[in-house]
Formats: structure tokens, C-alpha cells, sequence
């Protein structure tokens, strides 16, 4: 049987280093090809090539090779679980009516109880380390519900809290995959410009099994990966956590309350987007929306021509849809929902991922910047994006309260990026 695994022997390690380079080398000549023909792609205008595009992309691909070369092996064995619990959880789940509805396959949580507050500093900030229970539970009966239970350290869940002192609006902030650290959490989303610079409360959430919730796991992403229980579990429980931890918010505080997510977390940001009606906004980042749709193009190379595989690809696309943002209607008012992304996007296809929330989303506010999936961090335009959705959503607390790190903070962005803008409304 040809089971998928990790390839091996010098000509696969010479095809693993000199891969990336390749893929970005033939993505910079396709730029060229499509700029000179004047060929826009999904109504967005042909890039016009330049060498920061070309670095971009090879950032980008360097990231894909270094996953896929990390990609641990499978058992045949383990590859039958996997099939094996897909096909009876899209039974029960057809049963229960989730399949059709699946916004009822995430159930309101209560609200965060016993926390417990640590002081802590990193990225030049001084910051909150809050716990809680997470109390996630998969719902009785599912398959790989007593796998994931026994994931100990994914059990409590993780926050970091940057608070003022007086009431302040609060946003909400969900990473990215292999991230989960604070001094990476912070330092990503820009804490300081977004805490001292425009004044708002900060929680950045942990997302399951990344971080100090990964304890006894192998090293590499904490999910998504080719387990699809494991992966809707994952989105559940960031849900749930998330959901809670929003609930004690608002229990704290009548001004409103934001999301932000990045990556992974835009994806996940996209979903609540479809449970939870009271954010003042959502904005997704760099937003994937079809897992499955990674799960294929992504997938490495030893993996495309084996039966397992061939067989989980379709199952893959069924079974992430009770936890697919294209699967829910968004609750938050269309005039509150922001996207950005990069148009040299190697990880997340402009078109076939970000291209599609947008439609989904009726065409929001977009933001899309001249580079790749990691390039967001470069783009200033973001900044000058992120600050106009706070605002317009009454997140801005009044300019009294913001200090002159905010126009410090913007000047100190890397002028790396070219910037480029559409509106599409």
C-alpha cells in the first residue's frame, strides 16, 4: 500500500531546497505575463511586477516548504481513522441537522468564570496573562471527542490583556497558525500602536493547541492538518473560547467590542462572524475560508498519489463545512465587516479563498496590498485601513485618550511594501 509520508534521500532534499525558489520565480514571470497583457484576475487590477513582489512570494513559498517538509508521517492505520470518523460524523451530523444549519453546531457558551490575572511583560509591554477553563466539550457521541478531551494542556484556555485604567472600547485578536506566544501575539498585531497609540483594551486569544496549549504535542502547526475531527474540534473550541471570553467583556463594559484575526485567525474571525451579531466589527486578515481547498493545493508531494489521499480530499470538503465561515450567514451588519489581503498571497489564494468571503460577506470594505501572506506586516496601508474600520465601527475612544505613539508607531513601519489600494465600494 502507498502510504502517504515524508520523503526521503538527497534528491528530495535538493528538491525541497530549490523548490521555493522555483515556485516564486515562475509566480514573478506569470505577474509579468499578466501585467503586460493587462489581465485582471477576479476584478482586481494586474500587479506591476517588482523585485519586493518577487521576495515576497519566495517568503511565502519558504514558509509552505518549511510545513511540508515538517509534515509528520502517517500509519495506514491512521489514515483509516481519519476516514473512518469523517464518514460517521457526517452521518450524525446530517441526523442532528448541522449539515444544513451549521451554526447550530456551535452552541452559545457560559460566560468565563474563575479567572486568574498574571502579570507579565514582552515586546517592550507590560501585559496580563489570563487563564480560564475552557470547558469544551465535542458533542456526546462524535467521533475523536475522548482524543481531544485527553489534551490536557488544550484544556485551559489562554489571553493576553492589555487594560487601561478607564473604560475603553476592547478588541479582540486571534492569530495566526504556529503562533500562540505572547511576544510574537503582540509584536504581530502591533500591540503598542493599537493599545497606546488609539487607546483600546486588548485581548489576544490563544488559539487551541498552539502556544502553552500544545504541551505534549510534536513540534509544527498546532492545526489545521490532515486530522478533520481534530480540525473541527479546533475551530469549535476557538469559538467557544472566544465566545466566552467575549461574554465576561461584556460584562465588564457596555462600549463595544471588536474582533481582529489573522491568517488562521481571519478565518476564524469570519466564522464568528456567523455566531455572534453583537461585534462592533470583524476583521479578517489574510482570511483562508476553505480548508479543504489548502488541505489539496498545499498537501506534500509524496501525498497526491496515494488511495488514503484520493479518498479524504472529497471527505475533507464535507466535513469542514460545520465549521467553514462560507457556510454561515454573517450576523454582524455588512457595513462592520473589513477584509485585507495581499494580491501576491502564495499561502491564501486572492481568488480562490479571500475573493470568495468577500462575496460571501456582500462585498464589504477590502483592502487588498501589493505582497504576500507574511507582507501584511510591512504594508503600512494596513495600519491606515485597521484605523479607519475602528473608527467607523466606535471603537476610536476619543482622541484625548490616544497618545503620539500612534503617529510614531505609523512613521516605524518598514517602507518595504509598495502600497496599492482597491475599494470596491
Amino acid at each position: 500500500m502507498n502510504t502517504p509520508g515524508r520523503p526521503s534521500g538527497p534528491r528530495q532534499v535538493v528538491h525541497h531546497v530549490v523548490d521555493p525558489f522555483a515556485r516564486a520565480g515562475g509566480y514573478y514571470l506569470q505577474t509579468w505575463g499578466r501585467w503586460l497583457r493587462h489581465e485582471s484576475r477576479g476584478g482586481v487590477a494586474p500587479i506591476a511586477p517588482h523585485p519586493a513582489l518577487a521576495l515576497q512570494a519566495t517568503i511565502d513559498e519558504l514558509v509552505l516548504a518549511m510545513a511540508r517538509v515538517g509534515h509528520r508521517p502517517r500509519p495506514a492505520d491512521d489514515w483509516a481513522r481519519i476516514e473512518g470518523e469523517a464518514r460517521l460524523a457526517l452521518t450524525q451530523w446530517e441526523e442532528r441537522g448541522w449539515i444544513d444549519d451549521p451554526a447550530a453546531y456551535h452552541p452559545a457558551p457560559p460566560i468565563a468564570e474563575r479567572l486568574r490575572w498574571r502579570t507579565r511583560s514582552g515586546s517592550g509591554l507590560q501585559y496580563e496573562r489570563l487563564t480560564f477553563a475552557s470547558g469544551y466539550e465535542p458533542p456526546a457521541g462524535e467521533p475523536g471527542r475522548q482524543r481531544w478531551l485527553a489534551l490536557r494542556s488544550n484544556r485551559i484556555a489562554h489571553v493576553w490583556v492589555l487594560r487601561h485604567e478607564e473604560p475603553r472600547p476592547w478588541l479582540v485578536n486571534l492569530h495566526g497558525a504556529a503562533m500562540g506566544q505572547a511576544r510574537v501575539d503582540l509584536r504581530t498585531f502591533k500591540a503598542a500602536w493599537l493599545h497606546h497609540g488609539l487607546g483600546l483594551n486588548l485581548a489576544f486569544v490563544v488559539l487551541p493547541r498552539h502556544g502553552p496549549r500544545r504541551e505534549g504535542l510534536p513540534f509544527g502547526v498546532g492545526f489545521p492538518d490532515d486530522d478533520l475531527l481534530d480540525n473541527v474540534h479546533a475551530l469549535a473550541q476557538t469559538m467557544w473560547d472566544t465566545r466566552r471570553l467575549l461574554t465576561w467583556i461584556r460584562s465588564e463594559t457596555d462600549l463595544p467590542v471588536g474582533v481582529q484575526g489573522l491568517s488562521l485567525g481571519g478565518y476564524s474571525a469570519a466564522l464568528l462572524a456567523g455566531l455572534d451579531d453583537e461585534l462592533a466589527c470583524v476583521i479578517a486578515g489574510v482570511p483562508p475560508v476553505d480548508l479543504a481547498d489548502l488541505f489539496e493545493r498545499h498537501a506534500p508531494h509524496a501525498f497526491r498519489h496515494s488511495a488514503e489521499w484520493t479518498r479524504l480530499v472529497p471527505l475533507s470538503r464535507l466535513v469542514h463545512q460545520v465549521v467553514s465561515p462560507l457556510a454561515v450567514t454573517p450576523v454582524v451588519p455588512a457595513e462592520r465587516r473589513f477584509i485585507y489581503a495581499g494580491l501576491a498571497d502564495r499561502l491564501v489564494h486572492p481568488k480562490g479563498q479571500v475573493e470568495r468571503l468577500w462575496q460571501h460577506w456582500g462585498e464589504p470594505s477590502i483592502e487588498w496590498f501589493r505582497g504576500g501572506h507574511v507582507g501584511f506586516f510591512f504594508a503600512n496601508q494596513i495600519q491606515s485601513f485597521l484605523a479607519n474600520a475602528l473608527d467607523v465601527s466606535g471603537l476610536r475612544p476619543p482622541a484625548e485618550h490616544a497618545s503620539n505613539q500612534c503617529t510614531a508607531s505609523l512613521s516605524a513601519v518598514p517602507q518595504t511594501s509598495v502600497s496599492f489600494r482597491v475599494r470596491d465600494r
